[in-house]
């Protein structure tokens, strides 16, 4: 049975930041088992023992899971010198170990999921899992008719190895939805501009079963429903 520090839990939980759940230990207002406790870095049993702040329990949820809608301009990082990252989006405080689930590009918008579940984001983005990734796509020239062939023979993308089978629907002459199962870096876009096309815009619209809600303008979020999170576990 896991053991964790009582002002870890506390600050995790949305009690207080570290330094508030400080002071609520030395005004007594934190208990363990009915025991008023002063000290937070005992450590509790958080299946088991019953921790209050002034008399209500405290629950603290261990895995969260959030849908971001990214907007351009922000990074997939969890900090980043000079750019905001997408975290600043995630209106979350008692969660400090957040971080998203694969990388879009600083100037690609759309699905990405934010957790502090490292199990399921590996099982997410492993190669072995094939996870499906679906793009919206803008080009700056008209998509040749051969195009969605060569996608699914492979694209030479100036690798050792072509890229894997991807499926391309072509929806008018310059946009289409992609669908890969690989991360390489710039992919999509070195996809394209292998067949003589720019990307003007790219969009995540879906990964695995996850689709991107609408109802969501850029910049925002929401927590994964319990049938999304089946879904995706599944």
């Amino acid at each position: 049975m896991s053991q964790l520090r009582l002002d870890k839990y506390l600050a995790d939980a949305g009690i207080g930041s570290r330094s508030q759940v400080k002071q609520y230990l030395k005004k007594g207002m934190i208990s363990v088992n009915d025991t008023i406790v002063k000290s937070g870095d005992i450590k509790i049993r958080p299946e088991t023992d019953i921790v209050q702040y002034q008399g209500q329990p405290v629950l603290r949820e261990e895995f969260v899971y959030y849908m971001l809608n990214k907007p351009a301009g922000y990074v997939s990082a969890t900090e980043d010198n000079t750019c905001e990252t997408v975290l600043s989006l995630i209106p979350d405080s008692s969660h400090h170990d957040l971080f998203p689930v694969g990388r879009l590009d600083k100037d690609t918008e759309g699905l990405l999921l934010i957790t502090n579940d490292g199990v399921l984001a590996h099982q997410l983005l492993s190669p072995k899992k094939h996870v499906d990734k679906t793009y919206y796509v803008e080009v700056d020239t008209a998509i040749p008719p051969a195009a969605s062939q060569q996608f699914q023979e492979g694209i030479d993308i100036g690798e050792k190895r072509p890229t894997l089978p991807a499926r391309l629907d072509i929806l008018s002459p310059v946009t289409a939805h992609i669908t890969i199962q690989e991360g390489k870096f710039h992919q999509v876009k070195r996809m394209f501009h292998a067949i003589g096309c720019e990307v003007l815009y790219l969009k995540r619209i879906r990964m695995g079963t996850l689709e991107l809600d609408e109802a969501l303008p850029p910049g925002g979020s929401r927590r994964l429903t319990e049938q999304e999170l089946n879904a995706l576990s599944r």
